[in-house]
């Protein structure tokens, strides 16, 4: 049974007026995540904070995607009421409303011990890298290959590309971020092959999700971003298979951090034919 201080922690769903007192957490963590970012993470998804006397002092979200997937984040305890259980609280509460899904994360190596004793797996890493100093190549496009805008007619074939890059439903979250973003479309003989958003994110920029056939296409639509935005502070988080991270130290955005990919359950079946080649965000995949 717990007692003292533990006993006074209670688990609340997450509410626009917690808003504040989550970026306050995750400005602890120095992590680099707006006001604006947390509320676009609740809009689009659900949490659940831990109180005490009131005072938020942890929080944890997820997102669905379709009625099989979802993912799992910002997971975040204050440092002072760390070592009570508390994370586990709230990840079991979120847990428990996925249940029946299979729940990707990623996981800091802070996290990923927890995360294991609920039932996650291990996968490959993600690397994140930023900066604004970096130098850019004009892409080396191939016959027949073309990046051009995003207009509101390709919408449809976006959920297509990401429901077979990722095997989960991502129309919603397209949908929500595409009115915040610009947007590219890379073509190979005039058939929308990839795609890669831009748009605000934590300390300036973020380029994803990046959608495309091959590392060739991908290099072309983070090209077109990074040419454009030279100086601009630009963060991308790339799957180790991807093979991004070292051509992305080579422009001048040098790797910062790295996270581990967990997942809870069967893993969605992928199309092989397209690849996601930079997250949305850490949380969102």
């Amino acid at each position: 049974m717990a007692t003292g201080i533990e006993a006074m922690v209670k688990l609340r769903r997450m509410t626009v007026d917690d808003l504040a007192a989550a970026h306050e957490l995750s400005s602890e963590q120095k992590w680099p995540h707006r006001i604006e970012d947390w509320d676009m993470l609740l809009s689009l998804g659900f949490g659940y904070v831990a109180t005490r006397d009131g005072d938020v002092i942890g929080t944890a979200m997820a997102w669905l995607y379709g009625t099989q997937a979802a993912t799992l984040g910002m997971v975040i305890v204050s440092p002072a009421a760390q070592g009570m259980g508390i994370g586990r609280q709230l990840m079991e509460a979120v847990l428990d409303e996925l249940d029946g899904r299979t729940v990707l994360l990623n996981a800091t190596d802070e996290g990923a011990p927890l995360y294991r004793k609920l039932g996650f797996e291990p996968g490959g890493p993600v690397f994140q890298h930023q900066g604004a100093a970096f130098s850019v190549p004009m892409a080396q496009l191939i016959p027949d290959e073309r990046v051009r805008p995003l207009g509101a007619k390709d919408m449809p074939t976006l959920h297509s590309l990401a429901q077979r890059a990722t095997g989960m439903d991502r129309a919603a979250l397209l949908d929500a971020l595409a009115p915040g973003a610009q947007g590219v479309v890379l073509t190979r003989s005039n058939e929308p092959v990839g795609f890669a958003l831009f748009r605000r994110f934590g300390r300036g920029y973020v380029v994803g999700p990046t959608i495309a056939p091959d590392a060739g296409g991908a290099k072309a639509l983070i090209s077109h971003w990074l040419g454009s935005n030279a100086g601009m502070f630009c963060r991308l988080d790339v799957p180790e298979e991807s093979g991004l991270s070292a051509w992305l130290d080579d422009l001048g955005l040098p790797c910062v951090g790295r996270v581990m990919r967990m997942v809870r359950g069967p893993l969605p079946p992928l199309d092989p034919s397209v690849t996601t080649f930079s997250l949305t965000t850490q949380a969102l995949g």
